[in-house]
């Protein structure tokens, strides 16, 4: 690593950023001396009752009441509770504010745009809200999105929270079983859809799939249809369904009775990614959701009222229920519907230049796409308003934040940031006060008691351990659905470490008291005993110009375990025995010896979940001929059949 940060801010942006001003009104309140963010962190862990307590007062959580506890129990994970006399709304929350200031400006790929004011989108979700209600929604109830990342899904969400329902969705690239996998568990009362999306100037028809999807969710009562493909979607096979404006045609806008309800009560469900069985459905709940994204928002990412917060997802991912809560910071969502690289790998850039983006999020592997293409959107787009970068999904490597400021904007606050469905948030995040050092998350985040243990449990700096959070947290799951006494849930996150939550990352901890990802903890290789992460290989075979993506998993061999290396190639290339040598040169000198792969096989594919993510474990199933439990959670499960052929190969050589 560098003896040098990428980037430093700013003293004039240092002293305006929120979390200075949130450090300065905890340290005058506490009578504390806090000299930097490690200070902030470190009180903010020793003290939780106190932290999320100002956090609280500092974000203005509209509430009934607070009560009088912050934290009981604080000493049990799982079993602590935060506020526990608390009663609130999320979505009031979120819709603070009415104003004629814009809410919501849409993108579709097809190049509808589309806009809503905070009092649009406040009087849309009063109707929708109506709709519900009448249709027998209540608190408790479930009502599902099957739908693209349109405004009329953020404004469903909205009107089922409002009214104490819990929301979950689907992007409609899920096939029907997918979607039953999901949706057939949790029992929806209404579905919410659309006839069908557009990805990479193709439109896709999802009403057959649609019918499908009601075939086999005998509790929806209601289905609204939302037309975004077509002016008039056939509504033949469709029981009980629809249009959106026709639903919403009875009732006017009118001052919504929101709900407020425990801290607990549950908003969300979120899916597990279903490619070792059956997807969990992790319930989330309304007030540690809130205060998480607040908290990530407004302290770490530095959103302020106006800005303008992107981030490239579906309603498949959980970066989608992040991004929506930019509402509660009083910031305008960008919302991107269809592929980033069509009709060019600019068009994403396009849209930042033409509505000055704030924050971009995106993946990492989107950056190193960029990079790999030879895009240079610093060169040919203005990009004054870009403030902060956020990178997530897989780690980011050393060469992709090189790549951020050199290409992209020099002076911008580069955020790689990890945590998962699991919390609906962040582990490790950015720090806008704090410099950025190459190859490395910033920070631990605030209020998360985030250590590195090694394989006796112990906690470490400077070496590859376990991720684990050591105290709890207020956006921890309320559970999973129908495990009622709770064994799934202890057995997902604390069968390894007694009241400890075991990420299933595999992680260093550097000197500057950042974050290095090596990869899921799960996928872990061990030749010879030693363990290695997998993205300690990604990062030097993808450096190398003719290789566009590449996977690794541990291959049972002969008493012990080989690294077989899979490698997607630029189109044209083939890989030879010169290639061949490249890449194991480069992996020798770049890390060390024993991460070597003993095979390298090219394949025209790597399989991936719905949010991008590769997917190792389903390939080790695959070369060790066990059954895939669910490739129907993958977006291209046609490409294991690539390593069927390689299982072949491999078990002769």
């Amino acid at each position: 690593m560098t003896d040098q940060p990428l980037w430093t801010p700013s003293a004039e942006r240092v002293a305006g950023a929120n979390l200075s001003v949130f450090t300065a009104r905890v340290a005058a309140r506490h009578h504390l001396a806090l000299a930097d963010y490690a200070a902030l962190r470190e009180w903010s862990i020793a003290e939780p009752g106190a932290f999320w307590s100002d956090l609280w007062d500092y974000a203005g959580v509209i509430a009934e009441t607070r009560g009088e506890h912050a934290l009981v129990e604080g000493a049990r994970m799982p079993g602590a509770r935060f506020f526990p006399d608390a009663r609130l709304n999320f979505a009031e929350n979120l819709l603070r504010r009415r104003d004629r200031a814009p809410a919501i400006r849409f993108r579709g790929e097809d190049c509808v745009q589309r806009a809503l004011s905070y009092a649009e989108l406040y009087e849309q979700v009063s109707r929708l809200a109506q709709v519900l209600r009448g249709y027998g929604v209540g608190v408790g109830d479930r009502v599902a999105g099957y739908l693209p990342n349109l405004p009329e899904a953020v404004i469903a969400m909205l009107a089922t929270t409002a009214i104490g329902a819990v929301w979950s969705s689907a992007s409609p690239d899920f096939g029907v079983q997918g979607v039953l996998d999901r949706f057939g568990q949790i029992g929806p009362k209404v579905l919410i859809a659309a006839d069908g999306y557009f990805y990479g100037g193709k439109a896709f028809d999802g009403l057959e799939k649609l019918r499908g999807v009601l075939a086999g969710l005998p509790t929806v009562e209601r289905t609204i249809l939302t037309p975004y493909t077509t002016d008039r979607p056939n509504l033949t096979g469709l029981p009980n369904t629809v249009l959106w404006d026709e639903a919403l045609a009875g009732c006017e806008p009118a001052p919504i009775a929101f709900e407020r309800l425990p801290f607990n009560h549950p908003i969300y469900i979120l899916y597990s990614s279903g490619t070792t069985g059956v997807p969990k459905c992790i319930v989330h709940g309304a007030g540690g959701t809130l205060l998480q994204h607040l908290k990530e928002h407004r302290l770490h990412c530095d959103i302020k009222p106006g800005d303008r917060v992107f981030y490239y997802t579906t309603l498949g991912w959980m970066m989608w229920n992040w991004l929506v809560s930019a509402l509660a910071s009083e910031a305008t969502l960008l919302l991107y519907d269809g592929s980033p690289f069509h009709p060019s790998g600019t068009v994403l850039f396009d849209f930042a230049e033409a509505e000055g983006m704030t924050l971009f999020g995106t993946s990492a592997k989107y950056l190193d796409a960029l990079h790999k293409h030879g895009y240079h959107p610093g060169h040919t787009h203005k990009l004054a308003t870009l403030r902060t970068i956020t990178s997530t999904g897989s780690p980011l490597a050393p060469e992709s934040f090189d790549y951020v400021y050199r290409s992209i904007k020099s002076d911008v606050h580069l955020a790689s940031i990890a945590g998962g469905t699991d919390l609906i948030s962040c582990f490790m995040l950015g720090v806008p006060t704090q410099p950025v050092w190459r190859g490395e998350i910033q920070a631990r985040g605030l209020g998360m008691a985030v250590e590195v243990l090694d394989e006796q449990g112990r906690p470490v700096r400077g070496e590859k351990g376990e991720l684990v959070c050591t105290r709890p947290f207020p956006s921890m799951p309320v559970g999973f659905w129908d495990d009622p006494e709770g064994a799934k849930y202890h057995a997902a996150y604390f069968e390894r470490y007694p009241n400890i939550w075991r990420h299933g990352d595999f992680v260093e901890l550097t000197r500057h008291d950042g974050i290095i990802m090596h990869g899921r903890s799960d996928a872990t290789l061990n030749p010879g005993g030693v363990r290695i992460g997998t993205s300690e290989i990604y990062r030097q075979v993808e450096k190398l110009e003719p290789v566009l993506e590449s996977l690794c998993v541990g291959q049972q061999w002969r008493g012990d375990v080989r690294v077989v290396l899979f490698v997607r190639l630029r189109e044209g290339t083939e890989l030879n025995a010169e290639l061949e040598k490249m890449i194991k040169h480069q992996i020798r000198d770049g890390a060390t010896p024993r991460h070597v792969p003993a095979r390298i096989i090219q394949v025209a594919d790597i399989p991936r979940t719905k949010s991008g993510k590769i997917t190792e474990l389903a390939v080790c199933d695959v070369l060790h001929g066990r059954p895939v439990k669910n490739a129907e959670a993958l977006a291209n499960p046609e490409a294991l059949a690539l390593f069927e052929a390689a299982r072949t190969t491999l078990s002769l050589q």
